[in-house]
């Protein structure tokens, strides 16, 4: 198949979600199954051109969006011939990917734009168009309209992945002209156009000819009125277009057998390079190394949607209590930050706050921890908790989205399960799992079998990608 991608972000090259580790890892797992794939994404300023080898592909590209006219050029990164940039430094050399600009909307359609006129340019036909979230969800709509013409086209189906949907890409009906519509304004949603609203996810839900997720949990939950942002009506009439395929892990990076950032490899079969990870990681972050006392560790962004309001009434009664050690490494709401920073304060033998982000770090976190925790109030798939079985760090994580396709409760009659899953959002709830987390710590026995259950689960990218391939394959059918 031949598979055009256009996408805001993409590992190595853009990331501030797991957004860019999809993007990143998908197309060349696709490309090794022997399809033709080339994804589009903005040559920000934040990218680290530095060590790339750009090959220019269109030298000169004019996107017009009603009045306003972009010159761009597309270059390839030669030594990963997936990746497509677009150069177009006024909408996107802002020192940062996203912002609140009254463009912000130009911004994206001149990449979906650039990418169809570039798939002109190369006599490139897709069978199947990848749309990823809100940035590029007007893509259906944009090929039924403005390139329904072509017949390069004629063939191609659409697929919008929806991995946050709490972001919509909601804008004034003033962008309009912007849209290129023509005399197809009438394909727009009425209702919210009478309101003077755009929302350009609703567009890709409404014209894509699939609709996929990245986990099945979280494909349920979106249509519910709970978790689906006001969307989840467009999607229950779509409901058997909708399909959740979990993101893949690229065990190429992650994985404790060849991980470049740990001092110490190790394998489900050999366990004893995992404490000397530990030593080295507290060591480093200047916390005393007692054997056998458990350490908890974070990674994440500090967000509403990630559950740290919950650490406040359960972690200082903890760390007071038990002889336990924690970790956290991330950024980003103030309030958040101050909760982890007030617990290092209280505890400074116990706790480390490292505010920011560090890629080793993060690495030597999963490989360090004995228990890695991720309380989120909603997850579309989250990645860290499969890292975590990966390196034989036990998730404690709330039933939500990915979490709950990817850990399962430790069962002990049984020897079953691989982690700890509280099902209610609460403090009761987060306590009674870091509890019994901690307490099946002291059980030798049981904790080598919850590592093993971890560490034999498959979730490869070389799994996931099969399921895209059918998924594409059924679209075209």
């Amino acid at each position: 198949m031949n598979i055009l991608g256009v996408s805001s972000e993409m590992v190595p090259y853009a990331k501030t979600g797991g957004l860019a580790d999809v993007v990143g890892a998908l197309p060349r797992y696709l490309q090794r199954a022997g399809h033709d794939v080339r994804v589009f994404l903005p040559l920000y300023d934040k990218v680290d051109t530095s060590a790339l080898r750009f090959e220019k592909v269109v030298d000169e590209l004019d996107v017009r969006l009603g009045s306003h006219t972009y010159r761009t050029k597309i270059l390839r990164d030669a030594d990963n011939k997936t990746a497509y940039f677009v150069h177009c430094p006024v909408l996107f050399g802002r020192g940062s990917i996203y912002g609140n600009a009254p463009d912000e909307h130009r911004r994206f359609l001149t990449l979906s734009i650039a990418a169809l006129m570039t798939s002109q340019r190369m006599g490139f036909a897709p069978d199947i168009l990848h749309c990823h979230d809100w940035q590029t969800a007007m893509l259906p709509l944009i090929l039924k309209t403005q390139f329904a013409w072509d017949k390069l086209f004629a063939s191609t189906r659409t697929l919008l992945t929806i991995h946050n949907m709490n972001y919509q890409g909601g804008f004034s009906s003033d962008i309009l002209p912007d849209l290129n519509l023509g005399g197809s304004e009438h394909l727009l949603h009425q209702d919210l156009l009478r309101q003077g609203r755009i929302n350009f996810m609703l567009h890709g839900v409404i014209y894509a000819d699939g609709i996929s997720t990245v986990s099945p949990t979280y494909a349920r939950e979106i249509q519910t009125e709970e978790h689906g942002a006001g969307m989840d009506p467009f999607l229950r009439a779509r409901s058997s277009t909708v399909v959740g395929v979990l993101n893949g892990v690229d065990y190429e990076v992650w994985s404790p057998e060849t991980d470049k950032h740990i001092a110490h490899h190790y394998s489900a079969d050999d366990l004893s390079g995992k404490e000397k990870n530990k030593q080295a990681l507290l060591t480093s972050m200047g916390l005393p190394y007692v054997k056998g006392v458990p350490l908890v560790g974070i990674v994440s962004r500090l967000a509403s949607q990630k559950g740290f309001e919950l650490i406040p009434g359960v972690l200082p009664a903890l760390l007071a209590k038990r002889d336990v050690q924690l970790i956290v490494l991330g950024n980003g709401e103030s309030r958040l930050e101050e909760t982890f920073a007030s617990l290092q304060r209280a505890f400074p033998k116990q706790v480390v706050f490292y505010r920011g982000f560090s890629n080793p770090l993060a690495h030597m976190i999963e490989a360090g921890s004995d228990i890695f925790l991720m309380p989120s109030r909603y997850e579309p798939c989250g990645l860290n908790q499969m890292y975590s079985l990966r390196y034989g760090t036990v998730p404690v994580v709330h039933r939500t989205g990915g979490l709950a396709d990817t850990v399962q409760q430790w069962h002990p009659p049984s020897g079953t399960g691989t982690g700890f899953v509280f099902d209610h959002h609460d403090t009761h709830g987060l306590r009674w799992a870091l509890s019994t987390a901690l307490q099946t710590y002291r059980d030798p026995a049981a904790w080598r079998q919850l590592q093993a259950n971890g560490m034999a689960k498959d979730y490869s990218w070389a799994a996931q990608a099969r399921i895209y391939e059918t998924l594409f394959s059924r679209l075209g059918s």
